[in-house]
């Protein structure tokens, strides 16, 4: 179950492919074939929410951002 509907996006340009959020985030959000982020459209279940805000704040380029609607 999510928090409202919290999605955690990336920004592409920011984005320098460190990986840090794949590591954080094992099982939800995977790394392409150059080391990109791939970010799942779903909401982030409430389980891994305290990982995505620790992802978010450890995100080198700060690249990466939960966003709630």
């Amino acid at each position: 179950m999510a928090l409202k509907n919290t999605t955690l996006q990336v920004d592409p340009i920011a984005c320098q492919a460190h990986g840090l959020c794949a590591e954080l985030l094992a099982g939800f959000v995977t790394l392409d074939e150059w080391g990109y982020p791939i970010m799942p459209s779903r909401p982030v279940p409430q389980p891994l929410l305290a990982a995505a805000r620790a992802a978010v704040r450890a995100c080198p380029t700060l690249a990466l951002h939960l966003v709630t609607r």
